[in-house]
């Protein structure tokens, strides 16, 4: 259904996720990596990081793409009460963000960036979440069992955690599994 033209898609995630989610959209791709700091501006409102962290990734691979090739990028951030959820460092750290989330409602925003040698267009997406109350016997079961240390605010909603803790969903629910792919597949249609 993807007419690319003659172009190559390039998609810069070790995210098994997201591979697995593009795979979906029956386009062909290659997986090319670049380690990015994603960090940003400290007095950035939290709505505009998921897509300032998605055009980071892209500009690291300037003036490295073939005339024919499209890269995609992509980030995800949890947003409770005003500030963004990292991706834990620990089991307590990932204990910490995951009691807060519980019996709670928090953001989850997902910026994409396609990058051409000649055109960029970043857009972005956000869901509501609402957490049950979890226990404490649950969180540690997550976290031993599915170790979320790669995962924006301790939780992957595809895993145990979402099975058994989403209460309601209120936007795409691939948007918080880290790709919106009807933002991807519009996007490349209109490329």
């Amino acid at each position: 259904m993807i007419d690319l033209k003659g172009n190559k898609l390039i998609l810069a995630s070790k995210s098994p996720r997201r591979q697995e989610l593009l795979k979906g959209l029956c386009v062909d791709f290659e997986v090319r990596t670049k380690e990015t700091a994603e960090d940003y501006p400290e007095n950035m409102p939290v709505g505009e990081v998921a897509a300032f962290v998605s055009e980071k990734k892209a500009k690291a691979f300037v003036g490295e793409l073939e005339d024919h090739e499209i890269l995609l990028t992509s980030d995800t951030v949890v947003i409770l009460d005003g500030r963004v959820l990292e991706k834990p460092r620990n089991k307590e750290e990932a204990r910490q963000m995951l009691r807060s989330l519980s019996a709670n409602q928090h953001t989850v925003s997902t910026g994409i960036t396609l990058l051409s040698y000649s055109k960029t267009i970043t857009l972005q997406d956000e869901a509501s979440v609402v957490f049950k109350s979890l226990s404490e016997e649950e969180i540690d079961f997550y976290i031993d069992h599915f170790k979320p240390f790669d995962k924006a605010g301790a939780y992957g909603i595809q895993e145990w955690i979402g099975y058994i803790g989403v209460k309601k969903i209120e936007g795409s629910f691939y948007s918080v599994m880290g790709l919106p792919v009807h933002l991807v597949y519009q996007a490349l249609k209109d490329w």
